[in-house]
């Protein structure tokens, strides 16, 4: 058995290497997978089902395809598309996992996360992330005309961005206080997460020699994915 993991594509009209580099990998690499997990920040923004998105069509149609040939599809939601709804997964053939997800692997059980509620120390963007997360403000948000919730959205990456400048690069990643107690609640000794860019394996993440926490990498100039079967898994990178 072979399952995959990936986040953190931020697929956008100005990048089509990365949607192509992404085709490829669905074509190539995920149909001889029996699961693909995409683990939030799929693409840069998202701001409803009912959006026309042409550029993304043959991408669409490859991860449906992918679905019918029996490959399981599974998103999680991440701070750039967390407003991909029903509709949009039952086009694909996905299923919607919980912000925080147990799935049994090859290899034992592990925890899912898109990561971003990790980043305890970032206060300013906990508070927006509780503010968008909340489904009477998604709601009002999603009853906009399409104009309007794309100025709205275009005005919040801005404001993320410069808040983002402002910002040390610690207090922008996970704290490690906040890693052991979601696996300690969930009584679980590995994490997969993206969000951060940083991708990486971390040992020790509970105390020694307990506790392990993969960190899914962006794709930018490489395109990374988590790789497990009964052998173990192994974290790879390749150039778009």
């Amino acid at each position: 058995m072979k399952v995959l993991f990936t986040s953190d594509l931020h697929l956008k009209a100005e990048r089509p290497d990365i949607t192509r580099a992404f085709l490829q990998f669905l074509n190539d690499t995920a149909t001889h997978a029996d699961a693909l997990y995409l683990l939030g920040d799929i693409f840069e923004a998202w701001i409803g089902d009912d959006v026309p998105m042409p550029e993304f069509e043959p991408l669409f149609e490859a991860l449906k395809n992918l679905s019918d040939q029996g490959c399981k599809l599974y998103f999680q939601q991440g701070n750039r598309d967390f407003l991909i709804g029903k509709h949009f997964l039952e086009r694909i053939g996905a299923t919607q996992l919980e912000e925080k997800h147990r799935v049994s692997l090859p290899i034992g059980d592990a925890l899912l996360m898109h990561g971003d509620q990790l980043c305890t120390d970032d206060k300013d963007y906990q508070e927006f992330r509780r503010l968008v997360r909340n489904s009477d403000w998604q709601k009002a948000f999603l009853s906009k005309p399409i104009n309007e919730r794309l100025s709205i959205a275009q005005q919040l990456r801005a404001t993320s961005q410069q808040r983002t400048t402002e910002k040390s690069n610690d207090i922008m990643d996970v704290n490690p206080l906040a890693v052991a107690s979601v696996l300690q609640e969930a009584d679980i000794e590995l994490l997969i997460h993206g969000h951060t860019h940083r991708p990486a394996i971390h040992y020790n993440q509970i105390k020694p020699d307990q506790g392990i926490r993969v960190v899914l990498g962006d794709w930018d100039t490489q395109l990374w994915y988590l790789e497990c079967d009964e052998n173990g898994f192994t974290l790879v990178d390749e150039p778009i």
